[in-house]
């Protein structure tokens, strides 16, 4: 039976019994506009947890009754909250009870009902308010001191070209906590929830702390802190996509202009007021110049090869030296700038790592033989340079991963890959006990190089070379011990692996689409969220490493430093920008309202409830309202500076939210009704003389 729910201010008991029934009485969380973060997480947390009190599964709470507390809550933050940090809360909470451990699920049951409550509140928003809200960055305690030190060239400017993704910070915390890597990052995260959630009945104790437990949030939107959270439910529903594909496309921007004192805010673009330079950060273009890069580094790759020369470095190795130290410094800017969760998460990034690995070793080499003059360690070399098209090919072939098709694949074969490597541990086990009894009773016949060439043979399929010898080896312990030995890996082990391996794909391709989504939006985000204004492409990036980075040794960082960078963007890039907007330019022609995605609901394309206000039963009052007016598309501004409160709830409660079959089926129904009504009208009219149009 559901618990009865009733709102309740901060610091009122949680619990309470009533005189004449033993059944709970739950509070719903009072959460007013001006809460802050560490507030909005306190009241969530005590709400979840005392709704969520015993062991559920994600369909359960989704599906069953177990879940009626939770639709209460959606309609609770639906009608009377408005607070802008809602879903980042709810996120946060989904990454700090999943990662509980408590043995009995209670802490999975509370993250499932946390990301439940997340996107079914999303749903019930216009898509302009889901962007608000799913893009609302958690401010910083002192972001009015920081307003005022904004263009302080002691921490101003510059430093917000080096800042991490992953790694903003408060003034009242380290200014080592930067360079922390990502397993810190993560308890550090978890830590900082816990310190709210633990003490759950001291509700008065909140305002209480002396450092902020959320500092570690700070800057941080709702869809980052998802990607944290491992919410992959969250980021796969329908109206979290859209969000994360306008990104991708450009229609959502964090830069608009490329000056000194520019601003990272979420914006709609704008072709007529935006700096055509600022489309040099939109992920599709980012990843469309990464597929050109890797083609041309193909190239050099195969011509030093084919090339080959043993005793002088050609003007084409050269340019090759030149291609990867740019791919060098663009992985480690991509890591400090997307922090090591973010990193991690791209299976990409770890073909980068091994290919850069490969050139180092390739470049020592190749340099040591030269001045020693010691050529066969030179075609060591190039051996070592033959290895990288291992990982090359595939790493120009990566764009393949962003089609639903093979992105689909990428997590069944990762999780595949893992369950094969824990069952060669068990194959290892036996291989390893048969080679040494061959070994030892075939050793006046068969080395132990040749045995265990022999066995590696047999355990891949060759039963027949086992039969030629066992009685070689030994002709009383020989033929058994052989016959067990084949029966082993050709039936027993071989069929074994391959029904597990049977078994992984089928239980992974079931999530797989929540994988690749997953992939995906870590993905955009990457590219799309970093703090850096000027991002320059490879090879353009050793440019200002070597202008720039010496000269900031001699001299302080300042805005000058800035205005050089962006001078030099703008002078190597411009082809590049050039060609981004001839490209856009024929888009429009094809899709001349290509950005109507975001431009809220219509007149009329919402049903809402026609009561004032007023007549909504326990409505407090709300200061501060201002109504989100209908207008045509604004110049690229700030759009996320604070959610506005929705005046009139939806009549119907909309649950999960539709995946992209679902929608696709809606409008397809669409399309049949107009053409049923127009069949009609034909017919209606066959017998006239006029037809109506």
């Amino acid at each position: 039976m559901p618990i009865r729910v009733k709102s309740r201010p901060l610091g009122t008991p949680d619990r309470a019994l009533s005189p004449v029934s033993t059944r709970r009485e739950v509070l719903l969380p009072d959460i007013a506009n001006d809460d802050v973060f560490r507030d909005v997480v306190k009241k969530l947390s005590l709400y979840i947890a005392d709704i969520i009190y015993t062991p559920s599964t994600f369909e359960q709470l989704r599906t069953t009754s177990a879940g009626d507390d939770l639709r209460t809550l959606v309609e609770h933050l639906n009608n009377r909250v408005t607070n802008p940090a809602v879903v980042n809360a709810l996120l946060a909470l989904r990454w700090h009870y999943g990662a509980i451990n408590d043995g009995r699920g209670l802490g999975e049951a509370r993250a499932n009902a946390c990301e439940i409550v997340a996107w079914r509140f999303l749903t019930r928003l216009s898509e302009r308010e889901a962007v608000d809200f799913c893009l609302y960055e958690i401010p910083d305690s002192c972001d009015e001191d920081e307003s005022s030190h904004a263009d302080d060239p002691a921490d101003g400017g510059e430093s917000n070209e080096r800042t991490a993704l992953l790694s903003h910070t408060s003034r009242s915390s380290s200014p080592d906590r930067n360079h922390y890597p990502g397993s810190f990052r993560r308890n550090q995260l978890f830590q900082s929830v816990s310190k709210l959630t633990m003490s759950r009945h001291n509700t008065g104790d909140v305002e209480e702390l002396d450092d902020d437990p959320t500092a570690s949030f700070t800057n941080l939107n709702a869809l980052e802190i998802a990607a944290i959270a491992d919410a992959k439910r969250f980021l796969s529903q329908h109206v979290v996509q859209k969000i994360i594909t306008g990104i991708w496309n450009g229609e959502i921007i964090f830069w608009d202009r490329l000056t000194v004192h520019s601003e990272k805010k979420p914006r709609f673009y704008n072709p007529s007021t935006a700096d055509p330079f600022s489309r040099l950060r939109v992920p599709k273009y980012l990843k469309a110049y990464e597929v050109a890069f890797f083609i041309g580094f193909l190239m050099l790759y195969y011509g030093v090869l084919i090339e080959q020369n043993r005793y002088a470095i050609t003007p084409l190795e050269v340019l090759l030296y030149v291609w990867f130290a740019a791919f060098f410094y663009d992985e480690v800017s991509e890591y400090i700038d997307a922090g090591s969760i973010f990193y991690a998460a791209d299976v990409w990034n770890l073909f980068d790592m091994i290919m850069i690995a490969i050139g180092l070793v390739f470049a020592i080499l190749r340099f040591v033989g030269l001045y020693t003059r010691d050529y066969s360690l030179v075609d060591i070399a190039f051996d070592v340079l033959s290895l990288e098209a291992l990982f090359m090919v595939p790493r120009v072939c990566s764009i393949l991963s962003l089609s639903p098709y093979w992105g689909t694949l990428i997590p069944c074969l990762k999780e595949m890959g893992k369950d094969f490597l824990k069952f060669m541990v068990l194959v290892v086990i036996i291989y390893v006990g048969f080679l040494t009894t061959f070994s030892l009773v075939g050793r006046e016949i068969y080395s132990f190089p040749h045995m265990a060439m022999i066995v590696t043979k047999i355990f891949f399929g060759s039963s027949y070379v086992g039969f030629d010898i066992m009685e070689e080896i030994d002709p009383i312990f020989g033929p058994p011990l052989m016959l067990i030995f084949v029966t082993l890996s050709s039936i027993l082990l071989m069929g074994s692996l391959t029904g597990m391996l049977s078994n992984s794909f089928s239980r992974v391709i079931t999530h797989a689409r929540e994988e690749y989504l997953y992939v995906y939006s870590v993905y955009v985000l990457e590219a799309s969220t970093s703090n850096r204004l000027t991002h320059f492409y490879p090879p353009f990036n050793l440019l200002p490493l070597g202008i720039f980075r010496p000269l900031r040794l001699i001299f302080p960082s300042n805005d000058k430093f800035r205005q050089g960078r962006i001078l030099l963007l703008r002078a190597t890039h411009a082809p590049i920008v050039g060609v981004i907007q001839v490209y856009e330019w024929l888009t429009k022609k094809v899709n001349p309202d290509g950005f109507d995605n975001f431009r809220g609901p219509r007149q009329g394309s919402f049903k809402r409830n026609s009561a004032p206000p007023s007549s909504r039963p326990d409505s407090r009052p709300r200061s501060g309202y201002r109504p989100r007016l209908t207008v045509s598309r604004p110049a690229s501004a700030e759009v996320i500076s604070r959610p506005k409160p929705r005046e009139q709830p939806q009549d119907d409660y909309v649950g999960d939210a539709p995946s992209d079959v679902e929608v696709r089926i809606s409008e397809l129904s669409a399309k049949i009704d107009r053409l049923t009504a127009l069949v009609v009208a034909l017919q209606s009219g066959s017998g006239t003389e006029t037809i109506p149009t």
